[in-house]
């Protein structure tokens, strides 16, 4: 066994080992509906069930569970962790594999196999250890061994040893064709299906075949063996097939999976292939693709079933994800007969077998598939029906182009994962499960068509696993998720407990059981055959059994009646059986069931419940009963007349015979009944019988008024009909109700001719407490003790004339039929009836009295309302018409406002002058009434206005100040700016009035108008101007921390005219959730908090500094809140944050400082003067930079030198500062960002007082160490001197530097304005025909093979004819070799082992790697992980920091090559663009000034060594070229300079007349002549070099413009060089980096351009590079750093770009980055490295250093241009820039820095925090990247690895191999695991082949 090979040690150490899951125990809850069980092993990954013994087996990581069918468990078994590696051969031995590790073990085959008797059946497991070895298990007890290899071979390698990759398989029983094959003949075998693994023995083809029994030696258990057959592949990569399922079906075998397409359009689709199950040598195999209409093209599970009784293959598909193998969440359940699956792979054969693959269409409908030597050939037709089975002579595998079809049955926008199918009473149902971890029901249709009718969440957020299994009884399905296996019932029908409820479920499980009661399984209803006994609740149609129609629907309570109800769909019933009938909860009765209706007697009387109080009837159910069974149920309504009648006191008779009931009235006994007739017989019929309820006895009217005045004696008269059914002699009394009380009057009769009788009540003086004007109050009339009915509506009305009505005018304005007067008498005056005056009633009233007038002033003209209140007003507006006067002037009364003797509201007309007066009101011949009060008449004037600008928009708060502004009432007021008004937002005083502007539709001055009711006023030669809008450019930084407080700097337009710019942060309630990144776990709590459901809002003011800056303080918000938006309020003006450069303004949390002494925080900190003082932290850079950060030591300034994301540093001053708290002596130490202030604790600064010794150890000690403290004093002072002499000289290079680029910015600015023009014009060039971008091809020839000429992808294999196959097949041999990670890894240590094995040779080797498994990226990716560890490992005993610094490795240019192949669509798409700008501006930059044509020096230039330094005359000029376009001629101007030699000038024509296009696309200049044309004849070639040279002793100057004499404006044309022409006319070539510096000598002669070359021509080319160098090193004059700083100014923003564009992560970084720093950290862990300076240099080193300064360096490998030495001096100090942008040492600069360091000082620190946000952002970002990254190589290889010369890198790679062939031969023969594959034999078969080379075959 495997366990033996395990050294105890080992063990010992898996015991210490976690589990991979929680270590919570076994874990079992019940449910009626979802029982589950939690398991370790997560994530479990399959699950098989034993139909005889009912027994359940789930396998997990490291995890092996046996359960029962009720999931309680029988057996557990631990298969894992073990040491193990994927790139060794089991038994694994620690010292042969060092690569081993204790390694999980993933489930990956679970499969039961029968046994030929009850009981002997075995359960296959294989994981993923140890190669995918399988092992038997006893099926009773999991724990008990049956079968296990200690020794596997490798036909014993089973299953895929990577998690990741799929495995499936199928048992099968044949007959065993061999002699003496075992018992019966019978041979069980099991076939397997596996996808590809780049680790380990990558020879397993994708589908085997395993033998399981019998085993007899030499046979082995799960061996492949050649006789057993396999699928034969070419390429073992390129066909990857991701398998979901296999089955077996009748005579056959099927595989269902997931594969690129490699016929066709190389997209991912899902294919059936399908085997003999007796062909053992796989001449059978044949495929098809299936299509899911809809683009679901992976299939993710599937289950073989059964549909309308036919076998069907269900498969649940997900779109792909673009062209990737990764699943999308939209997916579909697609369903394919195996009918028709056979009928197409049936015809792929046939068409492949007999037509040679053409369909009849004459198209291409079968081929050979996998890369295999066949093709479809044209046997006989009858060849299919003889060799159904394919035979030795048929083509194969075959594959069907054509796909077979099918429409979904179901979607979902959540990916499916799993399918199970059952079928019900002829129903196909479909079990779905997704990756939330819920199960989906789905009814499938005969038609295909589905309807999905319920879910359950099973397993929230665990995915199901494709083992979706029902148990024996077909009532539950097993679901397998992450860490549980859920028992789901398939339905839920017991537990609805009516027919309706059951019913609405609507699940295809389900009915009602009519006569049973229940809802139940059509099975379990024992009629369920009889139409109407069992209800299918999926039929719509089906509704339950119901009542529909009861007779009588209602009746009185005192009837006992015979009930008939009509009963839709009422099963049948045996004659013996019967029905009941049941009232309410009354006894059973029973039921007489005739053909339609079913007949009962109702309830006696005595037996129905009481009635509800208030109600005069009550509804009773009444239930059709089968036993104890209600089959349904309707209901009855019985009623009480006499509840009728008590229920309306006033009138019993008319509420009894209006009732719906049939009540009767009886009058002589009040009494309301059902019957028919009285026991007086004396009777009134009910309502539907005449005369009904008109012949009631009723009090029908008043004959006297209804107002009864109170306090006066007043008689009641009431009329009266129907009384004449009365015979007694009672008497009539009058009643009264007022409040409760009862008046009784008595009533005398008088009989009228009409039958009617007039009742007069006695006289009365009603009373009453209330003091009211009105009350209304009940009467009646009563005979004995008989109420007689009295109409309804019909009341009394008590009045009182006194209660309200407070003077005279109120009372006359009552109306004349209440006889109100107002009566003077003493002792008051008041409003009484009439007839209660004594005296005789006023005519007239009082005069009327004024008591307030509002306002009390109003313009000159008038135009307010007045409102004047008082009393005796007037009766009416009529009466004060023309009687109001304010001031002598008259008021029109408006008739809206009067209200009665209270208030008269007039409107004020113009006075024409200033004055005061009373308000008089007179109304008719009265005496007028006088105000108290005094009104004047007001001139309001406006004085100024503030401020006097504001935006269109308005929001502008305006302070008008003026005098008597408080003229007339707030609302009188209104203020306008031109037509649009402003608004008045706050109390107006006499001098001041506040109002908002509006909304102006243009710019533009407006006049101010006030208006004070019609009384314009506004402010001569004083306007308001409305501005354009303010708008906001920019605003940085965008991120802040919550406490605030950060100063953002805005610039834009008109700022300076909003009054109060608001910045305001909208936030909301926090939702936080979990992150997982791989080994770190952060988690954050929900915090629960009520917020308002408006927005809420924090803001702080801004402050404007100029029209087009402003300055604002971040809010501060809450840690508990997220904000939600950030947008500056400018007036009425709204700037959302992200509106203005497209990006969110961020909050983060607040930085963290630590205390100086975390240790002791109260301890102070001991500081030695001289120093700075370190504070440590975290994220302190996030949202802050080191300017705006202050530390304050006490009461002085702690100058900050320094701040990074963990660090800040800072400088204190020389003397202990004194300390700015009294109750401490020493000096804190403070530090400030924002609103954030941290204290760091104390700090106490060392003195030099030297400690007590005692005197005989003083003297000892002094004479002994005397010398030593002098020497070190001495050191020590001349050590600070130095320090504080370089700080002081940083300090003051920086301040340098900051001035001189102070000086230049102007002529930046007008530099940058003028290119950003040119940049413009290119940019919409860039429309057109795009980047000029290298295609993948080239792009990779220049990246991999860098100044080779030739590279090996341009070259074809050099062979004749007849050697050709022979060597191409050797190298199709080695290529399969390279697919051998130990070869592989075993060749490369091996060349590098070898001494001649050069730098050069290895990064060629490299290189041709690449090119020979560009192929199989995933599987170079693994290979190249596997290098890089062993080189880490080299590294950290070494020194860690120095890794990945030079390409001194294979694996280090193997890493180049990768980046490059991985982003290059990151460049394509990202970078090229602002890369290629960047070229242009610099290139446009260069040729605007002199560039020495022999030198490379320009006078525009970054790099001081390239600097023109001389001053030399040169002017612009444009020159006229002729450029023919079509047949037309055309001028062209082109801008040049008259010092540009003849070259120069070709080459920048070249450049505008080809702007746009490739520079492999333009002609060359050497091909073509400049002539200049002037008249008619004129033309003379222009040339660098002719017989007109000057010629100055031994210095010969180049030809120029200026030597030609060229005017500007002249006209020139390129015409193509003669050949005879060409000696004469061009000497000098000045191509790629190529300027005419050294040697370009000609008879003796020196050339020379703009300045002749210092260099002495006898000093050796060495010496003269080391001389250039010093003379660099020296300090330039400043009037060079000046000509640099303005070339850098006028660049920074394309050099911006760039590096934005590459370190930006607002876009998410490439995959390959995240990929790979991921990888590097985890490297550094595994490694025990926390310094984080050594990670942040694997990563600089590995990404920016290799491959972006390469890029940089020379676009040219990007971009299709060509890059003169000018230029390139130039991008030289960029890409040093971003190299030291990439460093963690601090950059500092002196004065003998390098130049290129001075020019970025000041923006370098910026860079670096670029490069460390884009470092942490990744590092901080959730990794999961590793599948997506698998998906992203798999496609790149796909893409181009048409594109690789392979052949050819394959025969450059077996050169190596040839050289060193003894010594690979050797190691490959030294290594075990090698000797078990044959590397060194199969080695040795490839030299054989590729050169004849005698070997020991």
């Amino acid at each position: 066994m495997l366990a033996s090979s395990i050294p105890t040690s080992f063990l010992l150490l898996l015991l210490l080992l976690p589990p991979p899951s929680h270590s919570v125990d076994f874990i079992v809850t019940s449910d009626p509906v979802v029982r589950w069980v939690e398991e370790h092993g997560a994530p479990l990954s399959h699950l098989v069930l034993d139909l005889e013994l009912g027994h359940l087996y789930v396998g997990g990581v490291d995890h092996l569970y046996q359960l029962t069918s009720d999931l309680e468990m029988m057996s557990h078994v631990r298969t894992g962790p073990y040491l193990d590696s994927p790139d060794c051969l089991p038994p694994i031995v620690p010292q042969d594999c060092p690569s081993a590790q204790p390694t999980h073990n993933h489930n990956k085959l679970l499969l039961v196999e029968a046994g030929q008797e009850e009981g002997q059946g075995r359960l296959i497991v294989c994981g993923s250890l140890f190669q995918g070895i399988c092992d038997k298990r006893s099926l009773s007890n999991i724990s008990q061994l049956i079968f296990q290899t200690t020794n596997p071979v490798d036909t014993q390698y089973v299953a895929a040893n990577d998690p990741r990759v799929s495995t499936v398989a199928v048992v099968i029983t044949t007959e065993n064709k061999q002699v003496g094959g075992g018992a019966g003949g019978i041979l069980r075998l099991m076939l397997v299906g596996r996808g590809y693994t780049s680790k380990g023995p990558g020879d397993i083809p994708p589908i085997t075949t395993r033998r399981l029994s019998p085993v007899l030696p030499p046979r082995r258990a799960f061996s492949q063996e050649e006789e057993l057959g396999k699928l034969v592949v070419g390429s073992y990569s390129e066909y990857n097939n991701h398998f979901v399922k296999a089955v077996a079906h009748g005579n056959h075998v099927y595989f269902l999976f997931s594969r690129r397409d490699m016929w066709h359009k190389k997209e991912y689709r899902t294919y059936a292939s399908r085997l003999c199950a007796s062909d053992r040598s796989f001449y059978s195999y044949v495929e098809v693709p299936l299509l899911c209409r809809g683009g679901y093209n992976l299939a993710q599970g599937a289950w073989l079933g059964n549909h309308s009784g036919n076998t069907a293959l269900f498969i649940v598909m997900a779109a792909g994800q673009a062209s990737t193998p990764v699943a999308t969440g939209r997916s579909a359940l697609c369903v394919y007969e195996m009918a028709e699956l056979d009928a197409m792979l049936r015809q792929a054969q046939e068409v492949c077998y007999t037509e040679g693959g053409r369909g009849s269409s004459g198209q291409e409908e079968a081929y050979i598939e996998y890369a295999v030597s066949s093709k479809c050939l044209k046997l006989p037709k009858d060849s299919l029906s003889e060799y159904p089975c394919g035979g030795e002579h048929t083509p194969n595998p075959i594959a069907s182009t054509v796909p077979l079809q099918a429409t979904p049955t179901v979607t979902s926008t959540t990916q499916l994962t799993a399918i199970t199918t059952a079928t019900e009473a002829g129903h196909t149902i479909a079990f779905l499960g997704d990756v939330e971890g819920r199960l989906h029901k789905v009814l499938v249709r005969p038609d295909w068509s589905g309807d999905l009718y319920g879910s359950v969440m099973v397993d929230k957020g665990g995915v199901v696993r494709a083992d979706l299994l029902l148990d024996n009884s077909q009532k539950h399905v097993y679901v397998l998720t992450n860490r549980k296996l859920s028992k789901v019932a398939v339905s839920t029908c017991e537990r609805q407990t009516d027919c309706q409820s059951c019913l609405s479920l609507r699940d295809p499980y389900c009915g009602w059981c009519v006569l049973e009661g229940r809802c139940s399984r059509k099975n379990q209803c024992h009629r369920h055959m009889q139409p109407n006994h069992w209800l299918w609740s999926f039929e719509p149609a089906n509704q339950c059994v119901t009542v529909q129609s009861l007779r009588p629907s209602n009746q009185s309570k005192d009837e006992q009646t015979q009930v008939t109800m009509l009963v839709v769909q009422l099963p049948s019933l045996t004659e013996a059986e019967s029905l009941s009938c049941v009232f309410g909860l009354l006894p059973p009765q029973p039921a007489r069931v005739t053909a339609k209706s079913i007949t009962c007697q109702s309830p006696a009387p005595q037996l129905l419940p009481p009635m509800l109080k208030g109600s005069d009837h009550m509804v009773l159910p009444v239930s059709l009963v089968f036993g104890h069974v209600t089959i349904t149920t309707g209901h009855m309504t019985f009623y009480d007349c006499g509840a009728v009648s008590r229920l309306n006191q006033s009138s019993p008779c008319l509420a009894c015979l209006s009732s719906v009931w049939r009540c009767s009235w009886c009058p002589l006994d009040q009494l309301c009944t059902h019957n028919h007739s009285c026991a007086n017989q004396h009777i009134v019929l009910n309502q539907r019988e005449s005369p009904g309820p008109s012949s009631c006895p009723l009090v029908f009217a008043l004959q006297s008024s209804a107002l009864v005045p109170l306090g006066l004696t007043s008689t009641v008269v009431l009329r009266a009909r129907n009384l004449d059914v009365y015979t007694d002699e009672a008497q009539y009394v009058c009643v009264v109700q007022i409040e409760g009380v009862q008046v009784n009057l008595t009533a005398a009769v008088e009989r009228r001719q009409d039958n009617t009788h007039t009742f007069t009540c006695s006289p009365h003086q009603f009373q009453n407490a209330v003091s009211q004007l009105q009350y209304s109050t009940a009467v009646y009339l009563r005979r004995g003790e008989r109420r007689i009915d009295i109409s309804p509506g019909l009341r009394l009305q008590l009045y009182d004339c006194s209660a309200g009505q407070s003077d005279c005018s109120q009372c006359r304005a009552v109306p004349g039929e209440y006889g109100c007067v107002w009566c003077s008498d003493s002792p008051a005056p008041g409003c009484v009836y009439n007839q209660s005056c004594t005296s005789v009633p006023a005519d007239t009233c009082p005069p009327p009295q004024i008591t307030q007038v509002l306002p009390a002033s109003g313009p000159l003209e008038g135009g307010i309302l007045v409102t004047i209140t008082g009393s005796n007003l007037g009766m009416s507006y009529q009466d004060v018409v023309g009687g109001v006067t304010i001031a002598g002037v008259w008021c029109p009364p408006q008739p809206e406002g009067y209200q009665i003797s209270t208030r008269v509201v007039c409107e004020l007309q113009s006075s024409g002058k200033k004055h005061e007066g009373p308000v008089v009101v007179t109304v008719g011949t009265t005496p007028p009434g006088k105000s108290e009060q005094i009104f004047t008449y007001q001139d309001p004037q406006l004085l100024d206005l503030v401020p006097d600008k504001g935006p269109v928009s308005g929001g502008t708060k305006l302070t008008i100040r003026g005098r008597q502004l408080l003229t007339g009432q707030k609302s009188d007021l209104s203020a306008f700016l031109g037509p649009q008004p402003c608004y008045i937002v706050e109390e107006v005083t006499d001098s001041q009035l506040v109002c908002l502007t509006g909304r102006s539709n243009q710019t533009g001055q407006v006049s101010l108008r006030v208006l004070f009711g019609k009384a314009e006023k506004s402010i001569a030669n004083v306007t308001f101007r409305y501005l354009d809008d303010p708008v906001i450019t920019d605003a940085t930084p965008a991120e802040s921390f919550n406490e605030g407080g950060r100063v953002v700097t805005v610039t834009g337009l008109n700022l300076d005219a909003v009054q109060q710019p608001i910045i305001s942060v909208w936030v909301e309630p926090l939702v936080v959730q979990r992150v997982k990144r791989r080994r770190r776990l952060a988690l954050l709590t929900t915090k629960q908090q009520v917020f308002n459901r408006t927005k809420t809002t924090v803001s702080e003011h801004c402050s404007v500094l100029s029209s087009s800056k402003m300055t604002c303080l971040t809010p501060r918000v809450t840690p508990e809140v997220k904000v939600r938006g950030v947008w500056f309020q400018l007036d009425n003006v709204r700037v959302h944050y992200e509106t203005i450069k497209g990006e969110r303004f961020t909050y983060y949390p607040n930085p963290e400082l630590f205390p100086l002494n975390r240790e002791a925080p109260d301890v102070p900190y001991r500081f030695k003067p001289g120093g700075v003082i370190a504070v440590e932290g975290q994220h302190l850079t996030r949202a802050m930079s080191r300017q705006e950060v202050m530390a304050r030591l006490g009461d002085q300034e702690c100058d900050v030198k320094t701040l990074d994301n963990t660090h800040l540093y800072c400088e204190p001053p020389e003397i202990q500062p004194m300390s700015v708290d009294d109750d401490q002596e020493l000096p804190s130490l403070q530090v400030f960002m924002g609103n954030l202030r941290v204290d760091l604790g104390l700090v106490q600064y060392d003195s030099d007082s030297l400690s007590v010794v005692p005197l005989a150890a003083q003297i000892g000690l002094g004479a002994g160490a005397a010398l030593i403290i002098l020497s070190v004093l001495v050191i020590i002072l001349m050590y600070r001197r130095k320090s504080k002499q370089a700080l002081r000289d940083y300090k003051k290079v920086l301040l340098q530097l900051e001035t001189l680029e102070i000086n230049v910015g102007d002529q930046c600015r007008k530099e940058f304005t003028d290119l950003m023009t040119e940049m413009m014009d290119l940019s919409s060039d860039l429309g057109g025909p795009g980047l000029p971008l290298l295609d993948y091809r080239t792009y990779a020839e220049r990246v991999f093979f860098p100044g080779q000429q030739v590279a090996p992808l341009s070259r074809q294999l050099d062979l004749p004819d007849s050697r050709r196959p022979t060597v191409e097949q050797g190298l199709q041999q080695l290529n399969n070799l390279l697919n051998n990670r130990l070869f592989l890894t075993r060749f490369i240590h091996t060349l590098e082992a070898q001494q001649g094995f050069s730098q050069r040779d290895r990064g060629y080797v490299a290189s041709l790697l690449t090119i020979a498994l560009h192929d199989k990226l995933e599987y170079f990716t693994e290979v190249m992980k596997s290098l890089l560890q062993d080189l880490v490992q080299q590294y950290v005993v070494k020194n860690p920091k120095l890794m990945l610094r030079r390409t001194e490795t294979v694996v280090e240019k193997m890493l180049t090559n990768w980046m490059s192949i991985c982003l290059y669509s990151f460049l394509k798409e990202v970078a090229g663009e602002p890369l290629y700008m960047l070229y242009r501006a610099i290139k446009y930059q260069v040729d605007k000034g002199p560039v020495d044509t022999v030198t490379g020096k320009a006078k525009r230039t970054l790099n001081d060594s390239h600097l023109l330094r001389e001053d030399i005359d040169y002017c612009s000029m444009t020159l006229m070229v002729l450029v023919k376009n079509g047949v037309e001629v055309q001028p062209c101007p082109v801008k040049v300079l008259d010092t540009d030699t003849i070259t120069q000038v070709k080459d920048k024509i070249l450049d505008q007349v080809y702007r746009g296009a490739a520079f492999s696309q333009r002609p060359a200049a050497d091909n073509l002549d400049l002539e200049w044309r002037s008249g008619q004849a004129g033309h003379l070639t222009l040339s660098d070099d002719d017989v007109t040279a000057v010629i100055q002793g031994r210095w010969k100057r180049v030809n120029t413009l200026q030597h030609y004499k060229v005017p500007d404006g002249a006209t020139v044309a390129l015409i193509p060089r003669s050949q005879s022409s060409g000696a004469v006319n061009q000497v000098f070539q000045t191509g790629e980096k190529t300027p005419m510096l050294e040697g370009e000598e000609e008879e003796g002669l020196r050339l020379w351009h703009l300045v002749k070359s210092s260099e002495d021509p006898e000093i050796p080319k060495h010496r003269k590079s080391s001389m250039r160098e010093r003379e660099r090193a020296k300090a330039i004059p400043e009037i060079y750093l000046t000509r640099l700083l303005s070339m850098k100014g006028t660049l920074q923003k394309f050099v911006d770009d760039v590096f934005v564009a590459i370190l930006s992560t607002k876009r998410p970084p490439p995959i390959a980055v995240r990929f790979f720093f991921d990888f590097l950290d985890d490297m550094a862990e595994k490694h025990g490295i926390d310094d984080p300076e050594t990670v942040h240099i694997w990563k600089t080193n590995s990404l920016p250093l290799r491959f972006w300064v390469n890029i940089l360096k020379n676009p040219q490998f990007v971009l299709d241009v060509q890059v003169t030495d000018s230029i390139d001096a130039v991008l030289s100090v960029i890409a040093q820039t971003f190299i030291d942008s990439c460093t963690t040492s601090e950059h500092k600069v002196g004065r003998d820095s390098p130049v290129n360091k001075l020019l970025y000082a000041r923006e370098i620190p910026r860079y670096k925090q670029l490069v460390e946000r884009y470092y942490s952002d990744i590092h901080s970002a959730a990794s999961g990247c590793y599948q997506e990254m698998n998906s992203t190589l798999t496609e790149l290889s796909g893409s181009f690895a048409s594109e690789m010369n392979s052949l050819v890198a394959l025969h450059e790679l077996y050169k190596f191999i040839n050289k060193y062939y003894d010594q690979i031969i050797m190691s490959l023969e030294e290594d075990t695991s090698g000797q078990k594959m044959q590397l060194a034999y199969r080695l040795q078969q490839v030299a054989a082949l590729v050169e004849n080379k005698v070997t020991d075959l």
